[in-house]
């Protein structure tokens, strides 16, 4: 799906109303009932709703929405201030039918002191949308202020008044915190990063027929990863196949008392369908792998730590799970990249180790993947001051380095040398945990393995990962979830992914 800007939104709905052809008044019914629709399928235990609605189009939304929701059976209260400004002509057309419904009540932003807010309201903040272009004023600061402090279930109409859509805002900003975001047709780029998206809650995107043709045209470098780009590029296994059409791969990881990162890697290698897999780890290691993951060949690679770097012949690698940063870890990895100049994928020690230097960084092979977290991006490329900034630093050295650089983060972006920014949106906080990284590097290398393109390596790898967790947490929880849990959930995923496929009769 692409993330569209905020101006390329409002010439998707232009072009819409130019093309279909639809009133303006009448694409703001359609989103309305939308919203309206969802709310009534989704809140059937509030039956009470105070809307606060300002004077432009996002406004209107809520004016029309008030009047569907009230004929849907909910008891429905409508803030706003008319007094000072006018409103726009689409929210004024929606505001005189409003009128007509004498169930509902008009209320000011005034009366929001006096107003009773029990357990069962609903508050509905419509009073900005993506047209906001600067701090929200003091009159309508202090009203959202007063909200963010009420305890009840918020829904935020298009995206959070005072949120700008494509970037952050100034840190002493007034937003509203919604639980719940109704947006329109695509996702916004600051529902995706973690200065912006914590005020949206849980997002969801609703189809109001805005025009297929302007988006497919629409020129975007960013997306987000769904469910459709993942089915697009998935390649079930083929029936008449052998373990040599699905790839070798080499996991070299592991250090005295880090043998589990190998593992966890080996074992995530193995269940995303690698056809051989070897793990070149520590002598000391030797036991456990062979005991763990008894389908995975061992090479020795050291005694207590990783000292030689030889890859099996063919196979694509995965570096750096558990490595450790010793001295002669640290020597005979960089060499080993003077000399090597296929695509990798390097994780945690191995970004730690060439981060030292920070000429290290040109021996990196082209197109290899690496999958730093924050911190180890800024140990590899400087800081930033916020994450919008991060993902433009990351764009920049892509393209720089012919690289993939997988930024994990909440919304873990995938970015390619040629400056495209993949958003994945599957994952949950239970990931926060120790060798979940780990798993990811043995997702990687063993779909480049079995002949995915980088990019679609890094897109349906994250996805995957993420679509795993989810379902661990829904089982386990985010809390007592573990990364081998994770690992138990991937024959799922992959089961749900072929029925969707080729679904059976």
């Amino acid at each position: 799906m692409k993330i569209l800007t905020a101006e390329q939104i409002r010439e998707c709905d232009r072009f819409t109303i130019e093309n279909e052809p639809i009133s303006s008044v009448q694409l703001m019914e359609r989103a309305a009932q939308a919203c309206a629709n969802w709310i009534s399928e989704h809140c059937k235990n509030h039956k009470k709703i105070a809307i606060f609605c300002g004077i432009g189009n996002n406004g209107g939304d809520g004016l029309a929405m008030a009047r569907m929701l009230y004929l849907k059976g909910f008891d429905v209260d409508v803030f706003i201030n008319t007094a000072q400004q006018k409103l726009s002509e689409d929210a004024s057309v929606n505001f005189k039918k409003l009128r007509d419904f004498s169930g509902i009540d008009i209320k000011s932003f005034q009366e929001v002191d006096q107003y009773n807010f029990d357990s069962k309201t609903i508050i509905i903040d419509a009073l900005f949308g993506t047209g906001l272009s600067r701090k929200i004023e003091v009159g309508y600061k202090c009203l959202i202020d007063k909200l963010n402090e009420i305890d009840n279930i918020k829904i935020s109409i298009d995206l959070p008044s005072g949120l700008f859509a494509d970037t952050i805002a100034e840190n002493d900003s007034t937003i509203f915190k919604a639980d719940y975001t109704l947006s329109f047709q695509c996702w916004k780029k600051s529902f995706l990063h973690t200065e912006t998206g914590k005020y949206t809650g849980k997002v969801v995107i609703l189809d109001i027929g805005l025009s297929k043709e302007y988006i497919s045209n629409a020129i975007t470098n960013d997306f987000v990863i769904d469910d459709r780009l993942v089915e697009k590029n998935f390649k079930p296994r083929e029936d008449f196949s052998h373990k040599g059409t699905y790839g070798r791969i080499t996991i070299i990881a592991g250090s005295y008392g880090k043998i589990g990162a190998a593992v966890l890697s080996t074992k995530a290698a193995l269940k995303t369908g690698a056809g051989l897999t070897f793990t070149l780890a520590p002598r000391c290691g030797y036991e456990i792998l062979q005991t763990s993951c008894p389908e995975a060949m061992f090479i020795e690679g050291g005694n207590q730590f990783v000292s030689q770097f030889e890859i099996e012949k063919d196979s694509v690698c995965g570096i750096g799970p558990g490595l450790g940063t010793e001295p002669e870890t640290e020597k005979n990895f960089l060499q080993f990249l003077k000399e090597y100049s296929e695509p990798l994928i390097l994780d945690a020690d191995a970004l730690n180790i060439i981060s030292r230097d920070e000429k290290n960084i040109k021996l990196i092979p082209q197109k290899s993947i690496i999958t730093p977290h924050p911190k180890e991006f800024e140990r590899l490329f400087g800081s930033t001051a916020d994450s919008f900034q991060r993902v433009e630093l990351a764009r920049k050295k892509a393209s720089e380095l012919q690289i993939y650089i997988i930024l994990k983060d909440h919304h873990t972006q995938v970015i390619t040398p040629e400056g495209k920014v993949f958003y994945n949106i599957t994952g949950n906080s239970g990931l926060a945990k120790g060798g979940s990284g780990d798993i990811l590097t043995g997702i990687l290398t063993s779909f480049l393995a079995q002949g995915y393109s980088e990019e679609n390596t890094g897109v349906l790898g994250v996805w995957f990962h993420g679509k795993a967790a989810d379902m661990a947490a829904g089982k386990h929880s985010k809390e007592a979830m573990l990364p081998t849990d994770v690992i138990s959930e991937f024959g799922n995923v992959f089961d749900e992914l072929n029925k969707r496929i080729s679904p059976k009769l």
